[in-house]
């Protein structure tokens, strides 16, 4: 919500019909399209790829402008606060429920499959018709050796620091909140680029850790079950990252614009329950990925 709300408006406001969630659709798709030509079929500089990034940037920031002019303007009230919390529970709850997916993936590999195909319990038919010499250890590349032999990364290293970067990008997060609340406008927004300086340092680690996994420990998207459910649920996650620190920036702004009061600020409020949705995910992750 904006810092000019007009909560006396007796009226729900509606928005006027607007092309940007087909083209942001449309972005997206092409965006889709392009990284699917990058991974699976080795191209350096596919141009749908770029296309539709460019595009998904253009969309978004035309979509972020046209909500801050209508809540600037004083056209929210408090039912459509309202409506706003509601929508960004639900989305934060398809969140958990996408999250829910790749983690129950996870547990149906090695808690369930490899069992069953190890012939344990009463399966033993199944293991000498499907893979006699198939057996149940973890980390998994699956029979015959998918992408051959790898390492896995140690919990204790570079996942671990991301761990307490992100733990602290909450507490910096919640110090400005407070300050917002507590009408401290500059102790908010030093707390805020800190929140956003922390997510970067995490994604730059991450990147390093795909790194070192690629060229030194063959551990690839390849890599049998292991491999692909590992960068499936921290891909996801760290695109997850990467959206909630341009929210964070874009919020940033806001306030050094004079954005939101004490009293008004959905839109700081939003962000900060994704952005402890994200450290909550990684949490799992960091316990059921690294150190399980």
């Amino acid at each position: 919500m904006s810092s000019h709300a007009a909560t006396h408006h007796d009226h729900y406001f509606v928005p006027s019909p607007s092309p940007l969630p087909f083209a942001l659709t449309a972005s997206l798709t092409l965006f889709v399209i392009g990284l699917i030509q990058m991974i699976e079929y080795g191209q350096s500089m596919p141009v749908l790829f770029f296309v539709g990034v460019g595009l998904s940037l253009i969309c978004i920031y035309a979509w972020f402008w046209k909500i801050v002019t209508e809540a600037e303007g004083g056209k929210y009230n408090a039912q459509v606060d309202m409506t706003y919390r509601w929508g960004m529970g639900w989305f934060i709850f398809s969140e958990v429920m996408f999250f829910g997916a790749f983690f129950g993936a996870l547990y149906y590999a090695r808690a369930l499959s490899l069992p069953w195909l190890s012939g344990e319990g009463n399966n033993l038919s199944t293991h000498l018709v499907l893979w006699p010499g198939f057996e149940n250890t973890w980390p998994s590349n699956g029979p015959g050796d998918i992408g051959g032999s790898f390492q896995t990364i140690p919990a204790w290293d570079i996942p671990f620091i991301n761990t307490l970067i992100l733990l602290t990008s909450g507490v910096t997060l919640t110090i400005a909140h407070h300050a917002l609340k507590e009408s401290q406008r500059l102790k908010c927004i030093l707390a805020m680029w800190a929140t956003v300086a922390l997510g970067a340092i995490f994604l730059f680690y991450q990147v390093e850790e795909y790194i070192h996994a690629y060229q030194d420990l063959n551990l690839t998207l390849g890599s049998g079950i292991y491999g692909s459910t590992f960068f499936m649920l921290t891909g996801f996650h760290g695109a997850h990252v990467t959206l909630g620190t341009l929210m964070l920036i874009v919020i940033t702004l806001r306030l050094m614009k004079g954005h939101f009061t004490p009293d008004s600020h959905f839109g700081f409020e939003g962000v900060a329950w994704y952005w402890h949705f994200v450290d909550v995910v990684w949490l799992g992750l960091f316990v059921f990925v690294y150190v399980v």
